[in-house]
């Protein structure tokens, strides 16, 4: 696609002429569900999940599980959400060969090849191209340390790769690199319980990525009844045992409601995001701490709605692991009066693009004036201007540039679809937040 062609088929980030009042049901989390899923698939007996995400990631997921055995039925609930049935997958059938389809699904790629390892059957990964670019050294690495075979077809450390299950894994101890991502870890801690013998695993010296989703996991662990340990501040301990059926109804996912809280802050207007759980792992959570230290006015009603006011100006702020959070951060930032220093994300050159350099561009393509760091990124107050935002297939960088777009005439966004990887319904949502608005009186 030439650039005209690329132009033309950029989406047109809605600009709306007042600030935004709306309140929206955000769709349930991907984190939650995409775990609850393979938790599901090793149960010792049949599980259920309500409000369960529906998006390309989590159907990405369910096909996988599927490919393994697993039964999932799925149906409409009677408020509209989308339940499943999860009948677990048995290790002991024999499954031939199989093909993975991981999409640009992090949860896909990470989680399903340690599962893949507890089944009978040869399993091949691949997914999207973008796919082939993200680290999977970790997880074949400390398979191959537990003694399961591993067959990489194209660069090293990278898919598509080739699972061979003999239907047991013995466990033991394993050294993990989790500097690139949690997702390292967490893809072994899920399986470890139905090890032989367990799986003691052991961070290597360097930054933890993401820690708080390692946390999501291990308390999703032990609410199943996994035992879990931790010998240090940098190991985790998993005894051998069942994973108990269960019955959960997923929570919202926090970090895909940042954006729509990024819209109160960029337009100061008002935002209303209903069922935001009292306690919760989500990371996204830390929007609540965030954004009050930039200056929102926010109230958590006892209802569970979370309301958010934006402030006339933004202030900059100094943040370490934003973690996800970060692209939709660092629009925000952009639109702030001061600078802004946001660091211990150096693992986000490894998500669906390299998002540090990504985000650099394409803010200062538009005017702005942002640094990248070793780990992070600079971001000091400029005029911007409108232009086209470059998304590179990925969901976050796309609901940048439409944050972006609400304060800032002219910005448009390039494959606004990419947002079906989590959220399909994005595009909508968004245009019908930004019409929220009414003049002051």
């Amino acid at each position: 696609m030439n650039t005209q062609d690329t132009l033309d088929a950029a989406w047109d980030a809605p600009h709306p002429a007042h600030p935004v009042d709306g309140t929206l049901i955000v769709p349930a989390s991907k984190s939650l569900t995409n775990r609850y899923l393979l938790l599901a698939a090793l149960a010792d007996g049949p599980s259920r999940i309500h409000n369960a995400l529906a998006s390309r990631d989590s159907d990405l997921m369910i096909a996988a599980l599927r490919a393994l055995g697993t039964g999932i039925e799925t149906r409409e609930a009677p408020d509209g959400t989308l339940e499943l049935r999860i009948t677990p997958m048995d290790l002991a059938v024999q499954m031939g060969e199989v093909d993975i389809d991981c999409g640009l699904a992090g949860t896909v790629m990470r989680f399903v090849p340690p599962l893949a390892a507890l089944a009978n059957g040869s399993f091949t990964f691949d997914g999207d191209p973008h796919a082939r670019l993200r680290p999977m050294a970790p997880v074949h690495t400390a398979l191959s340390d537990l003694g399961v075979k591993i067959t990489e077809h194209g660069e090293p450390g990278l898919l598509p790769a080739t699972v061979t299950g003999t239907g047991s894994v013995s466990g033991g101890g394993i050294e993990v690199d989790a500097s690139g991502s949690s997702q390292f870890i967490s893809a072994l801690l899920l399986v470890a319980a139905r090890t032989t013998n367990g799986v003691e695993i052991i961070a290597a010296d360097g930054p933890i990525a993401s820690p708080d989703h390692i946390e999501m996991t291990v308390a999703t662990l032990r609410e199943l009844g996994v035992s879990i340990t931790r010998p240090t501040k940098r190991s985790w301990k998993v005894e051998p045992g069942k994973i108990s059926a269960f019955e959960r109804t997923m929570e919202p996912d926090l970090s895909n409601a940042g954006p729509f809280l990024a819209a109160a802050m960029v337009t100061a207007g008002t935002v209303r995001i209903a069922h935001w759980p009292t306690e919760t792992t989500q990371v996204g959570d830390q929007w609540r701490t965030i954004l009050e230290r930039m200056g929102a006015t926010l109230t958590h009603h006892q209802d569970g709605t979370l309301e958010l006011t934006g402030p006339k100006e933004i202030s900059g702020i100094d943040f370490a692991d934003a973690s996800e959070l970060a692209p939709t951060l660092a629009a925000i930032c952009a639109l702030a009066n001061g600078p802004s220093r946001l660091t211990g994300i150096a693992h986000l050159r490894g998500h669906e693009t390299d998002r540090l350099a990504a985000l650099a561009k394409e803010i200062n393509n538009l005017g702005g004036k942002v640094t990248e760091l070793d780990d992070g990124l600079l971001i000091e107050p400029a005029p911007l201007h409108g232009g086209v935002f470059e998304t590179y297939a990925d969901h976050r960088m796309a609901t940048a540039g439409a944050i972006i777009g609400l304060a800032v005439p002219g910005v448009k966004v390039v494959d606004i679809a990419t947002t079906a990887k989590t959220m399909p319904d994005f595009p909508t949502l968004w245009t019908t937040l930004a019409l929220s608005g009414k003049a002051a009186h």
